[in-house]
């Protein structure tokens, strides 16, 4: 059975997923040194009923940690076969880089991919990168011992992928494909194979979305224009590095390895340092749009440059203006275990807030921002992947322009 393609869709990626902690029958191996996971009825949906072998890639993700991903192979298959009784399942594999990292209380991805290969995709509990693979699949429930399934051949309308999507995406390593790549093209055509500078991509970006209005909702015009520049760049980009693989990296009739990885680190620095300033781009649009006055990157105590001060640096550096009345923000794209950074900037401004574009951090995470007086701010459409106690602490976008303007009305 063969899911039909829903370009720009999650099913377009995936015909469905499983999802369990591991317990010790699951991860620990048996006496042959293999191991094997039981499956459930909802998941032959997407595995089968025919004894199978897959092509798997296991991967492990943390937090912390760089990814470690093992390409082999998993057979599913029924254990009672021709036996008078009802048919169990599993999912038989053989040790690997992965099994031998991951624990009992880990939290297991199983995935089909439409090619028929599996995503065997282990990640600790209570992670952020848990909360990140659950809402990417759409799956609300915390996982437990027994498998929660969803089944993208079934679903009618499954998600549409937006950027954060696709970055979720990238840590897996499925490379997204843009649907609307001839638009795009037709958007790009000018800049020819050269990268411009972020803050012309990010001005282009909001000039074709004329309908994008920040002054009515600035937490939905932030993440469309994010969104719409991020896939004009993954655009040029492919043009960009399919120009350079075709010319191959040869130095004096030798295979230039160096210069292949050279290159290829190049592309993964720009995709991640363009982010961030498109980010920053797109912040100072909605400030504008709501006559917010700020400063950007001011030098502040110890050489320390928070990304912005409202109502501005001389403010901030005037003793006689009244610190109560003085805001900061610190824009990262992605926080991972650098919000901390934060703590001393700014050090006039007891209270730290922070925007980020990831999605469901983790509770000890955001319990430890609390506890170091740092406010978190997410654009709302990113809320539905924390759990019900953080959203109810979380701040939008329009929730930080409301304070700052309150602020700036009593100057």
């Amino acid at each position: 059975m063969c899911a039909a393609m829903n370009k720009g869709h999650l099913s377009e990626y995936f015909v469905g997923v499983g999802v369990k902690i591991l317990s010790a029958v699951d991860a620990e191996p048996k006496s042959s040194n293999q191991h094997e996971i039981g499956t459930t009825v909802d998941m032959r949906a997407f595995l089968g009923t025919q004894k199978t072998r897959f092509g798997v890639r296991y991967i492990w993700l943390s937090d912390e940690q760089e990814t470690i991903s093992d390409d082999g192979w998993a057979t599913h298959y029924d254990s009672r076969e021709g036996k008078p009784r009802a048919a169990e399942y599993r999912f038989y594999y053989p040790p690997n880089a992965i099994t031998k990292i991951m624990s009992v209380g880990d939290t297991l991805f199983l995935a089909k991919r439409p090619d028929e290969s599996i995503l065997f995709i282990v990640v600790p509990s209570e992670s952020t990168i848990q909360n990140q693979l659950l809402w990417l699949f759409g799956i609300d429930e915390q996982p437990q011992i027994k498998f929660k399934v969803q089944n993208f051949e079934e679903e009618q309308d499954d998600a549409k992928l937006d950027f954060v999507s696709r970055f979720i995406l990238d840590e897996i390593g499925i490379e997204y494909e843009d649907p609307n790549a001839n638009t795009l093209d037709s958007i790009i055509d000018r800049f020819g194979l050269i990268f411009p500078k972020t803050a012309e991509f990010s001005d282009l970006a909001r000039l074709t979305l004329p309908e994008v209005d920040a002054r009515a909702d600035a937490d939905a015009a932030l993440l469309a224009w994010l969104n719409h520049e991020e896939a004009m760049f993954r655009r040029l980009e492919k043009r960009v590095v399919a120009e350079r693989i075709t010319a191959g990296f040869v130095q004096d009739g030798d295979i230039d390895v160096d210069g292949f990885i050279s290159f290829s680190l190049g592309v993964q620095n720009r995709r991640k340092s363009r982010m961030g300033h498109s980010f920053e781009n797109h912040l100072k649009a909605v400030f504008t749009a709501h006559e917010i006055r700020y400063d950007s990157q001011v030098v502040t105590e110890k050489g320390k440059k928070p990304d912005f001060v409202f109502p501005g640096s001389s403010q901030y550096f005037d003793d006689r203006f009244q610190a109560e009345l003085l805001t900061m923000l610190a824009a990262k794209s992605t926080c991972k275990d650098r919000w901390p950074q934060i703590l001393p900037e700014a050090e006039r401004i007891e209270r730290k807030h922070l925007i980020t574009l990831e999605p469901g951090i983790s509770r000890s995470q955001t319990d430890t921002m609390r506890a170091s007086n740092v406010q978190l701010i997410i654009p709302q459409g990113l809320h539905s992947s924390y759990a019900n106690d953080q959203r109810s602490w979380l701040w939008n976008v329009e929730n930080f322009l409301t304070v700052v303007s309150e602020r700036q009305s009593l100057i």
